[in-house]
């Protein structure tokens, strides 16, 4: 599961005074964040508090009204449709809380479809995402249709397609909102194990519970801003699940 590594600089994901409007609302408000290589960073808020359009604008699924965001050395807003179409698919991998996952394909060809739309030949998709569903302990439900899949193995097939193309960077969004309690704690020790080899994370959560587990750094929103940020200690988090645990 080795992540792209970025030789142009430390710096990820860097939004520059980003703005969003949808007619009079203000989504986001000259909002300006850096998340640099290596790091899983977690963005909470209230709903309606811009974390999901600032997930939208670093997935390039939506344009700022104004402001720039770079990722991984590409200023997105000098893509076309089609560039943004190919960053889609090569530099970002992203989980969803419903898993997004195509109904009439196996696990299998749900995840080899990333490389196959990448130009990578079917028999290496195949290939490679057989050795991802293995890592992620689904290898045995890989000729299995999403529907008869638990919601912790779907969402294990939704992070190994993710990662299918190696991305520079991994958007999370509610990645345990639809699993009950046990295959959320599961898909949380997931993200933990893929950030402590390298993969920087941004996830986009409700949950403290997640947020403080699988981050080392916490972004508060409010109001299309940052309200506050703090660096998080992952072994002060540990003690304190340990404690409330006990």
């Amino acid at each position: 599961m080795t992540p792209h590594h970025d030789s142009a600089g430390r710096v990820v994901v860097r939004l520059d005074r980003v703005s969003k409007e949808y007619g009079d609302t203000l989504a986001l408000d000259a909002l300006s964040l850096e998340i640099r290589r290596g790091e899983a960073v977690a963005v909470m808020g209230p709903s309606g508090c811009g974390k999901s359009t600032l997930l939208n604008m670093v997935a390039g699924l939506d344009r700022p009204s104004a402001g720039t965001i770079t990722v991984h050395g590409q200023d997105l807003g000098s893509l076309t449709e089609t560039g943004l179409a190919l960053y889609r698919r090569r530099d970002v991998g992203m989980i969803f809380q419903f898993f997004n996952l195509i109904d009439d394909l196996p696990a299998l060809d749900n995840v080899a479809l990333a490389a196959q739309l990448t130009g990578t030949s079917a028999r290496q998709a195949r290939r490679r995402a057989l050795e991802l569903l293995d890592e992620l302990g689904v290898a045995d439900r890989r000729n299995n249709y999403p529907a008869t899949l638990s919601g912790g193995e779907r969402q294990r097939v939704g992070v190994a397609r993710a990662l299918m193309n190696r991305p520079a960077l991994l958007l999370a969004d509610e990645p345990t909102g639809a699993l009950d309690s046990r295959s959320g704690e599961q898909v949380m020790d997931l993200l933990i194990d893929l950030n402590q080899i390298g993969q920087t994370l941004l996830i986009v959560t409700h949950d403290p519970h997640l947020a403080t587990r699988c981050a080392g750094r916490l972004v508060e929103m409010a109001d299309g801003r940052v309200a506050r940020e703090r660096t998080l200690d992952r072994e002060t988090v540990d003690r304190e699940n340990l404690e409330r645990s006990a």
